[in-house]
């Protein structure tokens, strides 16, 4: 059980730290150091399709060893139970950016060539900015949830 527990616990700590280090020290040091926002972008985007596999892959060992946790400590899982749901909540957002709103954005990204060089009115750039937005969203939004899935966590597992 103490493994179990372990698990669940570090699969949220590798997916909340993870998303905490991309937006207060990744992002913010490849912005303010390289030379061009064009490059600084293809860093971002390199390490935010990593860190969604991340999610993906912890929010998948989180959501197994929380219903094995619940069957063997109560005899009955509870797949609905509130932080289940987030994590499935979190998944599905994480999926609809990796799979829908990243491969957009680098489509853009490939037509405009160098994004630095393209006007903030062009319409390419204002979709890209708009899908940017969307990105930033669901992250903050996966953020929310994981930290409340933590809470709860914390909440079942001291129970």
């Amino acid at each position: 059980m103490q493994a179990l527990r372990f698990i669940m616990l570090l699969s949220l700590v590798v997916w909340i730290g993870g998303l905490i280090f991309f937006a207060f020290v990744v992002a913010p040091t490849v912005f303010s150091v390289l030379p061009t926002h064009d490059l600084a972008g293809k860093v971002v985007n390199r390490s935010l399709g990593a860190l969604h596999w991340m999610g993906l892959i912890s929010g998948a060992v989180y959501l197994i060893t929380s219903l094995i946790y619940a069957r063997l400590s109560s005899g009955f899982a509870h797949p609905f139970a509130a932080r289940n749901v987030l994590i499935v909540l979190m998944l599905a957002l994480t999926m609809i950016s990796l799979f829908g709103i990243t491969p957009k954005m680098n489509a853009l990204r490939a037509d405009m060539g160098i994004i630095d060089n393209v006007p903030q009115s062009d319409a390419r750039r204002v979709e890209f900015n708009d899908l940017h937005h969307w990105s930033t969203r669901l992250e903050i939004g996966v953020f929310i949830m994981g930290l409340v899935t933590l809470f709860l966590t914390g909440k079942a597992l001291s129970s």
